[in-house]
């Protein structure tokens, strides 16, 4: 058993160390025909680590040519396989640029736009990738709006849209939590205009609601008679929308506290 055992292991060693001679060897051949052949079934087998180095090399060979943009293409996707997304992009992008006319340029601006989309990072984080995704994303549309993929485009379009109204929403209730009233209330606002049918809207209007009692109740004596008429007409917004909400009852709290509020600075005055 345990000769048995020893046997497989030289077996695959072997075998291992003949496939790393083998592509030690067209590495250091100056043949570019021979590489290019060999670029091209690594990769696809899917040896694209195998792949990428020679791709490199032979691409300022066969620049212009249509091996080149054939190499070129997989070298994109090389990219992409390796989870390079960010040098796919750029590689998908230019591909689709430069070869205009190939067969392959829409799929290559498609993926450009998939490999940022992908890119695009969490909802907290700087969402410049989600920009650049919707910008092609739109590209691609508008260039191919006959293609089988615009459905998927708009798919990933509404993805990260989502994206971008759930960070306008998360800056938006910061300056709440920071307690810059008037700032949250100017910003949840201009949620509302740009995202009208917003998942958000009650928890919009309800924080709304709450920044005008607090922006009311520190105001200077010259400011609160104003203000605290904007939230009350706030908490009215917020009832004629959400009557039966899960926010309702916090929401005639906040009513009833502004109320009492206004009518013990109305008392004083």
């Amino acid at each position: 058993m345990m000769r048995m055992k020893f046997f497989f292991t030289f077996i695959i060693s072997v075998l291992l160390f003949s496939s790393c001679s083998e592509y030690q060897k067209v590495l250091k051949s100056p043949n570019p025909e021979l590489k290019y052949s060999k670029s091209i079934e690594y990769y696809e087998d899917g040896e694209y680590l195998k792949a990428l180095p020679l791709f490199e090399e032979l691409l300022p060979l066969y620049k212009g040519t249509e091996k080149g943009q054939k190499l070129y293409f997989y070298y994109a996707y090389t990219n992409y396989h390796i989870d390079d997304l960010y040098q796919a992009a750029y590689h998908f992008r230019s591909y689709a640029s430069t070869y205009s006319l190939s067969e392959y340029a829409k799929e290559a601006l498609f993926m450009s736009a998939y490999c940022n989309y992908l890119d695009a990072p969490g909802p907290s984080l700087d969402q410049t990738p989600t920009q650049l995704a919707l910008e092609e994303l739109q590209i691609f549309v508008n260039s191919y709006p006959e293609s089988e993929l615009v459905d998927s485009a708009n798919t990933l379009v509404d993805i990260l849209n989502k994206k971008l109204e759930i960070k306008e929403f998360q800056n938006a209730k910061q300056y709440y939590k920071i307690q810059k009233y008037q700032s949250a209330i100017v910003a949840l606002n201009n949620m509302i205009t740009k995202y009208p049918d917003t998942e958000f809207l009650e928890e919009i209007k309800l924080t709304v609601l709450n920044s005008y009692y607090y922006l009311a109740t520190n105001s200077v004596e010259s400011k609160k008679k104003q203000r605290f008429a904007e939230g009350i007409e706030a908490y009215y917004d917020f009832i004629d929308n959400f009557a039966d909400g899960k926010s309702i009852e916090e929401a005639k709290l906040v009513y009833a506290k502004l109320i009492k509020e206004q009518e013990q600075f109305l008392t004083e005055k």
